[in-house]
């Protein structure tokens, strides 16, 4: 613990941390100064970690119960807790907080590096409490009462026009088990107190407007969650690790490496069931996820 060193990357968001090997258990002071760190930074990187995915997982669990590796995408062979993040898989090439279409997403997400390619590849991690407070005042009084539908049945996982065998069959899969939730705009976090907009690209509709009208004011509110201000970009090396708080970023992996290889892995951490401004907590519309995730306390 006490070489443990917190440097701050940008501004609004990121950190990287030294002093501590996260391939060995960690002690209890240890854990919550990681806590209190990702609390005030909503992501850390950790570099040169000599991480398999069994020691990716014993990280992870430091912070609650795992996930299992998602609601409908398969996992690692003979680990159940680890998403392989795989570019030969499909692009998350879009804004999105993990998993939002279930009543409980996920707290914190980690991703280890395994390849990547000499170019692109970045990761892009957006600071929503911070694009929170950019909103001007009325946006702001707007956006406290609105409430979204999350579902796993989203724009972006359509293919392309030129629909192909294995993009069709990947979409069939992640749409295995309908999800649809209802989830607050403005979540506020259970740790910090901090009001964050929870949206995303899972949120399709404004409970209460049409598609469109819905559409509208998302885009206008997801600005400024995109704004470069709120971002922090990271450039992949092997042996990283990020970690970052679930409930109050979006992420977005860049399709910009011309196809070459690039795989992490993924292993999430248990979320509480997300509550708005007034108290009132998500309510699941469709689909059960108890095969997925545990409810965290």
């Amino acid at each position: 613990m006490t070489d443990l060193e917190i440097t701050k990357v940008t501004a609004h968001i990121g950190a990287q941390v030294s002093g501590v090997d996260i391939a060995k258990p960690l002690d209890d002071v240890t854990v919550a100064a990681l806590r209190d760190a990702l609390n005030q930074h909503k992501a850390l990187v950790f570099d040169d970690v000599d991480l398999d995915d069994e020691g990716q997982q014993n990280f992870a669990r430091h912070f609650g119960d795992l996930t299992t590796a998602h609601p409908t995408v398969p996992a690692i062979d003979g680990a159940p807790n680890v998403l392989p993040v795989d570019s030969e898989r499909g692009r998350a090439n879009h804004w999105h907080t993990d998993v939002t279409f279930v009543l409980n997403p996920p707290q914190a997400s980690t991703l280890r590096s395994l390849v990547v390619p000499p170019y692109g590849g970045e990761t892009l991690i957006a600071n929503s409490a911070a694009a929170y407070r950019d909103l001007p005042e009325p946006l702001r009084l707007l956006a406290d009462t609105l409430w979204a539908e999350h579902t796993n049945d989203y724009d972006y996982a359509v293919p392309d026009e030129e629909i192909d065998e294995e993009k069709a069959e990947q979409r069939a899969q992640f749409t295995s088990i309908a999800y649809r939730t209802a989830h607050p705009v403005v979540r506020v976090h259970p740790l910090t107190g901090e009001r964050g907009l929870f949206i995303g690209g899972f949120a399709q509709r404004i409970v209460g407007l049409s598609v469109g009208e819905s559409r509208k004011i998302l885009d206008l509110l997801q600005a400024y969650v995109t704004r470069p201000e709120n971002i922090l970009r990271w450039r992949w090396s092997p042996d990283q690790l990020v970690l970052f708080d679930n409930r109050i970023t979006q992420h977005y992996a860049i399709d910009n490496y011309d196809g070459l290889p690039r795989r992490l892995h993924r292993v999430t951490v248990a979320g509480d069931v997300p509550v708005g401004i007034a108290g009132k907590e998500s309510y699941a519309i469709a689909g059960d996820a108890s095969h997925y995730t545990s409810v965290a306390a």
